[in-house]
């Protein structure tokens, strides 16, 4: 089979007539990598589609999904030709979540992104086409997350509600040298899987950001009811990391804060919000609830 036959049994080029697939093949250009050849890894930005013509490529397991740390990631997915490379992430700009690596010699069929959608703008009806098959990915893509994320809730529920009964199992049962231990972890992790503590990261079209009391504003990473994550140093932020204060600058209004830094890592630093009054909180709540929504097909 030809290249442009190959590609029409691929999604993203199905219902495009073979004489306009032509065309846009004639955008690719042949690039070729040896045997053992990182492709890409986590946290690099795709700046080419890629196809996979000639050889195979392994597609490590995310290291978020390994069950063990290894010196050898397991292999999730081994590609052979034609296949795309991770087209979603050089189509929408998303960072690497995986390696790739080349376990032969392989020859791939290249176009900046830039290119492909000047090609597009220049071709309405191939890239009308092409859209249309990228959003019935995107959409296949929901589906399948969508009822993989209801198992995890309701593992996550059913989990809750096991640790509370086996909490009134400890506390009923006759006190021995693990039972506080035992009844302290149980607390914790009840407490830290209640909805209050699930965070949403504000995106570029709802953003927060925190003004302090210079008048400065700093990115806000992630927002939750009981939380905040905010871009910087605690040393930037306040001068005495038990009490902090600060608003938050939401899109339609803004909310003061206060709380307690508990920790900074390289991400940012986390604050302990104290509890607001009730027309912030149902501020708060309404910002978190909007932000939640983009990520929720109705």
């Amino acid at each position: 089979m030809s290249i442009v036959q190959n590609l029409r049994s691929l999604p993203l080029f199905q219902g495009i007539p073979e004489a306009r697939l032509e065309q846009l093949v004639t955008t690719f250009r042949t690039v070729t990598h040896k045997a053992g050849t990182v492709l890409f890894r986590p946290g690099d930005t795709a700046t080419h589609l890629e196809l996979l013509a000639k050889g195979e490529v392994a597609i490590e397991e995310p290291a978020a999904e390994q069950k063990q740390p290894s010196d050898v990631p397991p292999v999730r997915f081994e590609l052979r030709p034609l296949a795309p490379l991770g087209e979603l992430g050089a189509l929408t700009g998303l960072p690497r979540s995986t390696t790739a690596t080349a376990t032969t010699d392989v020859e791939l069929l290249s176009v900046k992104v830039g290119d492909l959608l000047g090609f597009f703008e220049a071709n309405g009806d191939i890239g009308l086409a092409f859209y249309k098959n990228l959003l019935g990915l995107v959409t296949d893509k929901v589906r399948r997350d969508r009822s993989r994320i209801e198992d995890m809730r309701s593992n996550i529920v059913r989990t809750q509600k096991s640790m509370k009964k086996l909490r009134e199992v400890v506390l009923a049962a006759s006190e021995t040298e693990i039972s506080k231990p035992v009844f302290e972890t149980l607390d914790a992790l009840i407490d830290n899987n209640r909805r209050a503590n699930y965070r949403v990261n504000p995106t570029a079209s709802y953003a927060a950001q925190v003004r302090l009391d210079d008048g400065r504003l700093v990115p806000v990473l992630e927002v939750s009811e009981g939380h905040l994550k905010i871009a910087g140093r605690t040393q930037d932020l306040t001068k005495d990391p038990s009490f902090w204060a600060g608003v938050l600058v939401v899109p339609t209004t803004e909310i003061l804060l206060s709380g307690t830094v508990v920790r900074e890592d390289s991400g940012g630093v986390v604050v302990k919000l104290d509890k607001p009054i009730e027309e912030y909180k149902v501020k708060l709540d309404d910002y978190t609830t909007h932000v939640q929504l983009l990520d929720f097909v109705v």
